[in-house]
């Protein structure tokens, strides 16, 4: 049982726990959704032709951020009991030939839209996550998917002009978390075309948002919060009064000290949509340790995220693979979110 006054950050005993998931997962071709446009006969082939990076856990994102999974851990902990079959399996995954196949799909005609914005952003996170780990294997690696992360990018910079109107729901296409991921990997990879057609649009998009609903999240398949993804943005985005002055009217409540946010509640962890809202307690978690990140006026949201995180983490590894093939990054990344990675 977690305890939940305990703060909980990642360990080498609960970073093995988590390997097992992307390690797992990883292999797992079927079931598969694929998401794709089908132009023809040439089109209908395995999950691994199409994909041969991309392919196991269920669907392309969640096959990218398995593997941002397992570069994070291993990052972080290099003494992981999998280590050397870690290494092995993201050599094997992440090659050059590899990438070049997930190229050619995404500048396919009919497939140039595939996984906006969601899977990009995932592939932005292991690109900053290899950009941070300073081992000659990481370096490998990041070449290696440097034509794929570069193409994307270029499509996002090329997108966000053409989008005059914000996603706010709870789910993939959500247009404050894509965002967010790719605001981070611009400021760790120093790409300020990126990071200022971001800051543009985040402004544009968000600045004059007022009295967001939070009250009326979360949807019933939500594992995104629409308010306060946008607010992790803006933290991101804006500088310290600035955020200060936004926060205090689209979220006015998030600043006093008695304000409170109840979990997530999972009804059915066998159904693949309802079990969306363990992984809406982990992001959630994630947008409230951001929120609080070097202030201490928001430092009564670490709790809060706290009991997220200890609401979810004790049903992850051995549970469904409905939520077992994605859950896991999701716990990871909140999990870093707790000590400010």
């Amino acid at each position: 049982m977690v305890d939940p006054s305990e703060i909980h950050q990642l360990d080498l005993v609960q970073a093995n726990r988590l390997a097992q998931l992307p390690l797992h997962c990883l292999e797992v071709e079927y079931p598969n959704k694929l998401n794709q446009v089908i132009a023809g006969p040439k089109d209908l082939r395995s999950p691994r032709e199409l994909h041969p990076a991309f392919f196991g856990c269920f669907d392309w994102h969640s096959a990218v951020h398995g593997h941002w999974s397992l570069v994070s851990l291993l990052r972080h902990f290099p003494d992981l009991e999998n280590a050397e079959l870690i290494k092995r399996k993201l050599l094997s995954r992440i090659t050059e030939e590899n990438i070049f196949a997930e190229v050619a799909y995404f500048d396919d005609e009919i497939n140039k839209s595939y996984e906006r914005a969601y899977g990009w952003a995932w592939v932005f996170k292991l690109a900053e996550e290899l950009h941070a780990w300073d081992e000659p294997m990481a370096r490998e690696l990041s070449v290696n998917l440097s034509p794929l992360t570069n193409l994307l990018v270029e499509k996002l910079i090329e997108f966000l002009p053409k989008l005059n109107y914000p996603i706010r729901i709870g789910e993939h296409t959500n247009t404050a978390f894509s965002l967010s991921f790719a605001w981070d990997y611009a400021i760790a990879s120093g790409h300020r075309e990126l990071k200022d057609a971001i800051d543009e649009r985040a402004r544009l998009f968000y600045s004059m948002d007022r009295n967001g609903p939070l009250s009326w999240e979360p949807s019933g398949y939500d594992f995104l919060s629409p308010c306060l993804e946008e607010a992790a943005l803006m933290k991101r985005v804006l500088d310290e009064p600035e955020f200060d002055a936004w926060i205090s009217t689209f979220l006015p409540r998030l600043g006093k000290r008695d304000f409170d946010l109840e979990v997530g509640i999972v009804s059915d962890r066998s159904d693949g949509k309802l079990v969306h809202l363990d992984g809406l307690n982990f992001s959630r978690a994630w947008c409230l340790n951001k929120i609080a990140e070097g202030s201490s006026k928001y430092d009564h949201l670490k709790p809060i995220a706290n009991k997220h995180i200890t609401y979810s983490l004790p049903n992850l590894v051995g549970d469904k693979y409905e939520g077992g093939h994605w859950l896991g990054s999701f716990a990871i990344y909140a999990l870093n979110s707790a000590r400010g990675d």
